[in-house]
This record gives structure tokens, C-alpha cells and sequence, in this order.
């Protein structure tokens, strides 16, 4: 017998909209991963109550799931692209709708609880909690969201990077409070695709994140010369901390203090205080380090992979080589500060010993008449 939407929340065939939802807040106590439940049998119990909110009774069907798993796939780029356009645009109205919304509970101070979406990509849910969060369930895939208050999320995010629409693209804008994926790199929750998120007064802390590079047509219209286009993920908390797992491919992250693991392929990172405790950094990543600040590689190792190439650049436009404190011994074996100060100073003391042996050089002239 193939169970159906009502067996899975435990409730009557026909039951009425207030006993589906008493009966599913109930599950979701029972089952949240936060309280140890079954994370398989809290996605089952959450997509039985979105089914039943749009009057479905039994499950999607194996087939139907790998149809929903995804944005649209036709035989046609072209065909492929209109589809996800136009996919993108309800999720953005939706998304809209969903920041109203919130705004709304955030001036009555009341909760609510509420689904947001695309029946083909899956609905996502929202409510806003008794301490004014706003917790996040589902995959967030285009579209703004701006919040006056902290902002808890359960699920990836990406982009619709392909969209020549600005206002399709994913940006997640926490304007007093913090942003957290909550169990991220446990549960493979990852921001990709070149999503934004920015925090203004508070942290934001996340699992893996991602860029997306494509090939798209010469602008110039030379056949067989494709170009290489860049969409960065962007993650910002310029008064605050951002924590992140491993940074791979054309990704941007700025915070007064960035925590992060690994760094490879295109990474521009911005901060006054930069902490790596991975064991890659890739030689096309670069550290912008602000006055007053301090960077420190925690490889326990040898800082084999943590490429000589890299940059760290100071807030006067110079320029240091990670070979350089490689041989100053600043990197290796848990590392050790490296203050804003003691590269620039160190900067200085080059220029003075390049002018003293320039002084030198003249002064021997001078005695051979030269």
C-alpha cells in the first residue's frame, strides 16, 4: 500500500488546514536534527505538509523528484536558459513577497509561519520566531531578501548566474543581526553560483562556498574564441566576523575578521584580521590586509601547499609574496602573526637598504672620478 501524504503526518485523510499544521509543528519538534531527530524523515515530514498545503495527497514519484531536483534541462542551451528566466522571475516575486511579509510580523512583533516558492524547485519556509529571527528551511535559488534582524538558515543557496536580470540575482541582505547556516558543512549546506550575502552589523557564518565560471561568445564576435566569465560569490560583514569552510573559485570575502579553511582558484579576501587554518591557498588567491591588522596561516605543516605566489596587500598598494615570509619563517609548523605593521616596516627597510647600497654605489664613483 503506498502511503500517502495524511499517513506520514500521522493525521485523517481530509483532515482540515489547522489540524495539518498542528499535526506537522508537532512532527517537526519530534524529528528537527537540532533535537536529535531523523533528517531523512524531517525532509519526508516537511514535504508531505507542503504537498498537502497545495492539495496533494500522495508523494512525488521517483521520477518526479529527479524532475523537481533541478532547474530545467531541455534539449536547446536556448530553450534550457528561457526556462530558468522565467523560473527565476516567480522565485524572485516570491522572494519579494516573502520580505513583505516578514517586514510585516517585524512591525506587529507577532510569528508566523509561512511557504515560499516554486512548485518546481520546491518550497521554502519561513517563520519568524518570538526573539524576531527569521528561520529559513529549504534551498534559496534567486531573487532579494532583506531582513531587520538575525537570519537562520537550513539549506544551500545559489544563483541564477545565467539571468541578465539583476533583480533575479540572489542576494540575502541582514541589516541588523547576523547570518548562520546552521549545521552547514554536516549537513553539505553550500553557497555557490555568485550569490551575495551582506551583513551590516553582525556575522555571518557559513559552510563551503563557490563561485561559477562560464563560457559565453566572444563580445567581439570571433567564432571559436569563447571568453571566460566570472560570477563571484560575495559574502561581506565589514564590521563583523565571517566564518566560512573551504573558498574555491572566484569568490570575494570581507569582514573586519575572516575565519576560513582552504583557498583555491581566484579568492580575494579582505580584512584586518585574516586567519587560514587550512593547508591550501592556491597562487591566484590574494589578501588585502587593512591597517592595524594582522594575518596568520595555521598549516601545521610544512606550508608546502600554500602557494609561494599568493599576495598580501597592504592599504599603501604594496605588495608581498608568501615566499617572502616563507623565508622569514612567519609560515609553517602553526605560523605566527603577521602584523600590518611588521610588513610594512619590513617594506621600508628594503627601500632604505636599496638606497643605502644606491648611496654606496655613488659614493665609490665619486672616488674613481666617476
Amino acid at each position: 500500500m503506498v502511503e500517502n501524504n495524511y499517513d506520514i503526518l500521522k493525521i485523517h485523510d481530509g483532515a482540515t488546514k489547522k489540524e495539518i499544521r498542528h499535526a506537522y509543528r508537532n512532527l517537526v519538534l519530534k524529528f528537527h536534527v537540532d533535537r536529535g531527530g531523523d533528517d531523512e524523515q524531517f525532509k519526508k515530514i516537511k514535504q508531505a505538509y507542503e504537498d498537502l498545503q497545495l492539495g496533494k495527497k500522495y508523494p512525488d514519484t521517483l521520477e518526479e523528484s529527479r524532475e523537481k531536483s533541478k532547474v530545467y534541462s531541455g534539449d536547446l542551451d536556448e530553450d534550457k536558459r528561457r526556462k530558468n528566466i522565467l523560473l527565476s522571475q516567480d522565485i524572485t516575486k516570491e522572494m519579494k513577497s516573502a520580505q513583505e511579509w516578514a517586514e510585516a510580523l517585524n512591525r506587529a512583533d507577532t510569528c508566523d509561519m509561512r511557504l515560499f516558492g516554486s512548485n518546481e524547485l520546491g518550497k521554502i519556509e519561513f517563520e519568524r520566531k518570538p526573539t524576531k529571527t527569521l528561520t529559513i528551511k529549504g534551498k534559496f535559488w534567486a531573487g532579494h531578501l532583506r531582513y531587520n534582524n538575525t537570519i537562520m538558515m537550513w539549506g544551500s543557496i545559489t544563483n541564477p548566474y545565467f539571468s541578465p536580470y539583476e533583480k533575479h540575482k540572489t542576494h540575502i541582505h541582514v541589516t541588523n543581526g547576523s547570518f548562520k547556516l546552521i549545521d552547514s558543512l554536516q549537513n553539505n549546506y553550500d553557497i555557490d553560483g555568485g550569490a551575495k550575502i551582506t551583513v551590516d552589523n553582525g556575522d555571518i557564518e557559513v559552510g563551503n562556498v563557490r563561485g561559477k565560471k562560464t563560457l559565453v561568445q566572444d563580445p567581439q564576435g570571433r567564432v571559436g574564441m569563447p571568453v571566460t566569465r566570472e560570477h563571484f560569490t560575495s559574502l561581506s560583514a565589514i564590521h563583523g566576523k565571517l566564518v566560512t569552510g573551504s573558498v574555491i573559485g572566484t569568490v570575494k570575502l570581507n569582514a573586519d575578521t575572516v575565519i576560513v579553511l582552504n583557498l583555491s582558484d581566484n579568492v580575494k579576501v579582505t580584512g584586518k584580521n585574516i586567519l587560514v587554518y587550512g593547508t591550501k591557498v592556491t597562487h591566484d588567491t590574494e589578501f588585502f590586509l587593512k591597517s592595524g591588522g594582522k594575518i596568520r596561516f595555521y598549516d601545521q605543516g610544512s606550508g608546502f601547499d600554500i602557494s609561494d605566489d599568493a599576495t598580501i596587500q597592504l592599504e599603501n598598494s604594496d605588495r608581498i609574496k608568501i615566499r617572502d615570509l616563507k623565508h622569514a619563517n612567519m609560515i609553517s609548523k602553526g605560523g605566527k602573526d603577521i602584523t600590518y605593521e611588521y610588513l610594512a616596516n619590513r617594506d621600508n627597510k628594503k627601500r632604505s637598504k636599496t638606497n643605502s647600497f644606491e648611496a654606496r654605489l655613488s659614493s665609490l664613483g665619486k672616488v674613481f672620478g666617476k
